[in-house]
């Protein structure tokens, strides 16, 4: 009983620090360059909703371990927070493992995580204790857990974006491209470069969905 008590203050302080964490979020600016970029992404989630079709975006980068699956996870909260039915989901090129720097970002950003497995680890991550659970774990683009037709393809990265020309079944490719933080891993930048591409990402897929 005591142990179940306590879990239950960690998620909601968890909790507590995502919605703070969102807040600020919502007042990072966004310059008009990349507003630009994300303009084709709002554009496409807009006419989906007006036309009351499904809404389904895979974000896509090499390894599918750090931009796709912050991408992923950020744009269904966005999508949750403001209530539009979108379905998120990532893929790369690649299966490696959703990289765990990636994973402690975003437990210092407030999120409830529940890991399952070892060398490619599944994921359950929840924004609110009782939502659907983001799953995620490195997958290939179009993994049996992705959409095969009638969905967007985001490219989150150059190298994916360059050497993946053609995605089967998706109806809209638009580059969303992020730098990597992987180039900071191991040093003591680490956290700050992985937080804040995280917040970069967040703040933009915040701004796509209050668009729309």
């Amino acid at each position: 009983m005591r142990t179940r008590f306590r879990l239950l203050l960690i998620e909601y302080e968890m909790n507590t620090k995502l919605n703070e964490n969102i807040e600020t979020i919502l007042s990072l600016e966004i310059s008009d360059e990349r507003k630009s970029v994300l303009q084709p992404l709002i554009d496409y989630i807009k006419s989906k909703r007006e036309k009351g079709q499904p809404i389904r975006l895979n974000f896509i980068c090499t390894h599918n371990s750090r931009r796709s699956q912050f991408s992923q996870i950020w744009a269904q909260t966005a999508a949750d927070y403001f209530e539009i039915p979108a379905f998120c989901y990532s893929g790369g090129v690649e299966v490696t493992a959703c990289n765990e720097r990636t994973i402690h970002s975003l437990e210092r950003s407030g999120f409830i995580i529940s890991k399952h497995g070892h060398s490619n680890p599944i994921y359950f991550i929840l924004h609110e204790k009782d939502a659907r659970p983001i799953i995620v774990f490195s997958k290939l683009y179009d993994d049996v857990i992705n959409p095969h037709g009638i969905f967007a393809t985001i490219m989150t990265c150059s190298h994916a974006d360059e050497n993946c020309p053609f995605i089967p079944g998706s109806e809209a490719r638009i580059p969303v491209r992020y730098e990597d933080p992987k180039e900071f891993d191991d040093t003591n930048l680490e956290s700050q470069k992985y937080d804040e591409r995280s917040k970069q990402i967040a703040s933009e897929m915040f701004y796509v969905f209050s668009r729309v």
